[in-house]
């Protein structure tokens, strides 16, 4: 608990992802479960956001503008600073699975996103 009372975050997580109603959906589920949530509609956004917000945990969508899922993770394991950060897939490219993984990727789940499966994935990556 905080000074006001209130739970502290469980941890602090990036959502990478340009589907915005998909998003905003995905933002409220993982907030009412304790996480600090931040969000990026592209990789670009993503990857400014990294430096200044120091996600535990990365929620990414491959399928994206200005800079796609392959070339984010790509940039995040290139930089010390960043390539411990746990990065989950969320995308419809099941038979991609295991390209993602050779990536660094710790964890893919497919939309639509089964809520449980994701908050299970997000608990043991981020307690890495």
């Amino acid at each position: 608990m905080n000074t006001e009372g209130a739970p502290m975050p469980k941890g602090k997580i990036l959502i990478v992802d340009d589907d915005q109603d998909f998003v905003q959906l995905l933002e409220f589920d993982l907030k009412k479960h304790g996480y600090d949530v931040t969000v990026a509609l592209n990789g670009e956004e993503g990857l400014e956001k990294i430096k200044a917000q120091k996600p535990g945990l990365i929620i990414l969508d491959i399928k994206m503008p200005k800079v796609d899922g392959y070339t984010f993770v790509r940039h995040l394991k290139k930089d010390p600073e960043s390539k411990q950060i746990p990065v989950i897939v969320l995308t419809s490219y099941e038979p991609m699975k295991d390209m993602f993984q050779l990536e660094g990727v710790q964890d893919y789940v497919v939309k639509s996103v089964n809520m449980d499966a994701l908050l299970s994935s997000i608990e043991k990556n981020l307690a890495k």
